[in-house]
């Protein structure tokens, strides 16, 4: 395929089976579904592995549409010894997602990941910055230009950055995806593609709608409706890992954990809404989430938060 993402530097597959079996479903994932590369990265390792386990319990002859449930069960059961429960999670996810490709296609006679019991997951509350550490990060940019340590675009360029991922809660794709033809001003709202190409409308919050009106004006005068939003100094789109690394010098400044990412924004603009009071189902159509029960971990943080509030408190805390 046309695409590097469907090829991680992992050891490689048999010919014949990459080319009849791993392709025409990366293909699909790649420009149908529009997964992204890193996704794409995930379900190679998993289908890379799963078809090296075979290999080694001589069962890589038998063929792919021979398997059962009893062989899944199997190779679940030794990669317990190998890896943690969550990935285990995501790769059963990614094979589960491969023969349902197949199985539509009329390749296979069934899904022999269907069913199959895994290990139970701990449940982990996302991580988010507070409201007084969002501050302290989102005005990193203007104090190191203060300081003489960035350029006056740059600074302003990584505050419109930071804002739009806390403000209008966006994914990082959906960020640097971010044309100007897609965003009304006015109004304060862009049009995002979310994940499976599914289309929602982003209140931006006053603050990145007036900021992005004013890197308009005076960095980005001459666009178009397809010029992207989120660019260098040469008026390129900002690819995600200069996002990811421009996010690491503002932590830095402020004195925030360095292990937090662009995403952790997004967790903190839901956190933060939840907090003021805002309705779950909203909250879920902003975030674009296709599942309420996928919004709802935001509502354990801040019951975790309001806890350790009447803890602190409370006499009887």
């Amino acid at each position: 395929m046309s695409s590097n993402a469907s090829k991680p530097p992992l050891p490689d597959l048999p010919a014949d089976v990459r080319d009849e079996w791993w392709t025409p479903f990366a293909e699909h994932l790649l420009h149908e579904r529009r997964y992204s590369p890193y996704t794409l990265r995930n379900y190679w390792q998993a289908f890379a592995d799963f078809h090296a386990w075979l290999k080694g319990a001589g069962l890589a002859d038998r063929g792919l549409d021979r398997l059962g449930s009893r062989e899944v069960r199997d190779f679940i059961i030794e990669s317990q010894r190998r890896y943690g429960r969550r990935t285990l999670h995501n790769h059963v996810s990614g094979l589960r997602a491969f023969y349902k490709f197949w199985l539509r296609r009329e390749r296979v006679a069934r899904n022999p990941f269907v069913g199959v019991p895994l290990p139970k997951l701990e449940r982990r509350l996302p991580k988010f910055l507070t409201e007084e550490q969002m501050t302290r990060l989102l005005a990193a940019p203007q104090q190191l230009l203060a300081a003489g340590q960035l350029d006056e675009f740059t600074a302003r360029r990584d505050r419109l950055v930071m804002e739009l991922l806390y403000g209008g809660g966006l994914r990082i794709s959906e960020l640097v995806g971010l044309n100007y033809g897609t965003i009304d001003l006015d109004d304060g709202v862009a049009r995002v593609l979310g994940k499976g190409r599914k289309e929602r409308l982003c209140p931006l919050g006053k603050v990145a709608t007036a900021l992005l009106a004013t890197f308009r004006s005076e960095h980005a005068r001459h666009t178009l409706p397809h010029s992207p939003v989120i660019i260098d100094a040469h008026h390129r789109r900002l690819p995600v890992r200069q996002v990811q690394l421009l996010l690491k010098r503002y932590l830095a400044h402020a004195e925030l954990p360095m292990d937090l990412t662009p995403h952790k924004l997004r967790h903190s603009y839901a956190t933060h809404l939840l907090n003021a009071g805002a309705d779950l189902r909203l909250v879920q159509e902003l975030l674009g989430h296709a599942q309420l029960t996928t919004t709802q971990v935001y509502t354990h943080v801040s019951v975790a938060r309001l806890k350790d509030i009447h803890a602190k408190a409370h006499p009887r805390g």
